[in-house]
């Protein structure tokens, strides 16, 4: 197991064109622009973030109440983590910094929730038969257990701020990898 962690850390990342790169740079760039506009709101990619959350509590309800409740953000930072970790073993540069900048996405979007877990002004969306417990936020249930409720808004800010870093720090990763003099020689080797 270690040779073949060994083995592929030191394999080669699968080279990113200039021309590709700059294309990725500037999706991730709009987005994180679209992003900052709208800092105090969801984005459109958090309804496929929603879906999968709400799946998760599905998916892990065979674990009880605790796994239950902890399984709609677990899933949603599971996919697009595990993705990235597939994306990582393939040195697969784009498909790696696509998984990794969507799960620090989620957590920008699970900042929202996590915040709001006092004030539950945000509306919810739930799976199941409607319960009072199955409806009631999960931020609020996961805080109270854990006795942290009091600090919902600080533990969102944290992540948000997480989040941003990552996001950030993920594009400017991609940023090295398509400028470093090494991707230029290796697309003038193999062309033509």
């Amino acid at each position: 197991m270690l040779d073949w962690l060994r083995e592929i850390r030191e394999s080669e990342w699968t080279p990113v064109s200039r021309p590709a790169g700059i294309a990725w740079l500037c999706f991730y760039g709009l987005f994180l622009l679209y992003a900052l506009m709208s800092s105090e709101s969801f984005l459109l990619i958090d309804n496929v973030n929603l879906v999968i959350h709400e799946g998760g509590h599905l998916l892990f309800s065979w674990g009880g109440d605790t796994l239950t409740l902890y399984g709609g953000t677990l899933l949603q930072w599971l996919v697009p983590f595990l993705l990235a970790a597939y994306f990582y073993t393939q040195r697969q540069t784009t498909g790696f910094v696509f998984s990794l900048f969507f799960f620090f996405e989620n957590w920008r979007y699970t900042s929202f929730y996590m915040a709001d877990a006092r004030a539950q002004v945000l509306p919810l969306v739930g799976v199941g038969g409607g319960g009072d417990d199955e409806n009631m936020h999960d931020f609020f249930r996961i805080f109270t257990q854990l006795g942290v409720l009091n600090h919902d808004t600080q533990i969102g800010a944290i992540l948000r701020a997480m989040a941003w870093l990552g996001m950030i720090g993920v594009t400017v990763w991609l940023a090295w990898r398509t400028f470093r003099p090494e991707s230029e020689k290796y697309f003038a080797a193999h062309s033509g």
